[in-house]
């Protein structure tokens, strides 16, 4: 077993997404973290999701219909809030979106495949940290709303896994309580007793 791996599992955290900063992975390095992150379980070999690239003046594009759509949604948005809104995908200098991409099966249920974009989620950002950038996994309300999903590249029957944002952050990630893994594990012991 490769110490280094299991102090790099141990110690992972995500960056502010504000503070992401250039350089952002180039293509090979995309093509790298995305190979990376389609090797996870996937029961029926059916590759259940897929990547979305935004980069570029897409990110901004983006940012200018979510905004649209939230004024929509609430008419009178502050200033700042527009702001935010506007502003959604061009934080970070890359988003890769993973959209979970559910597909018929006689044998794999479908909350089998949500968890393997999961996993792809996951392995997208272990990836990224890999070669050195940070990451930052999110959702949003636009995921839940089946117009921001539209604007962002879904079909109506993909579902949002997550935003990863990608970039460089300097200095000292933010830590966070961990669970303490004593409270989160059992031996097992026989059914559950209601």
């Amino acid at each position: 077993m490769s110490t280094s791996v299991i102090e790099f599992l141990l110690n992972r955290s995500s960056a502010p997404i504000a503070e992401l900063k250039e350089p952002a992975p180039s293509g090979d390095e995309i093509k790298t973290i995305l190979t990376a992150a389609s090797r996870v379980p996937d029961h029926g070999r059916l590759a259940p999701w897929r990547f979305i690239i935004y980069r570029g003046d897409a990110r901004i594009q983006v940012g200018e219909k979510l905004l649209e759509l939230a004024v929509q949604r609430e008419p009178d948005l502050s200033e700042a809030r527009q702001q935010q809104e506007r502003s959604r995908f061009s934080r970070a200098p890359l988003v890769i979106g993973v959209v979970s991409v559910p597909r018929e099966h006689p044998k794999v249920p479908q909350w089998e495949m949500l968890l393997s974009g999961g996993a792809a989620a996951m392995k997208l950002c272990l990836a990224a940290n890999a070669l050195g950038y940070s990451t930052n996994w999110i959702t949003n309300w636009y995921s839940d709303d089946a117009e921001g999903r539209r604007i962002l590249g879904l079909a109506p029957e993909e579902r949002v896994v997550g935003f990863i944002h990608i970039g460089t952050y300097e200095g000292e990630k933010p830590q966070r309580r961990r669970p303490d893994i004593d409270t989160i594990v059992t031996e097992y012991s026989g059914p559950h007793e209601d």
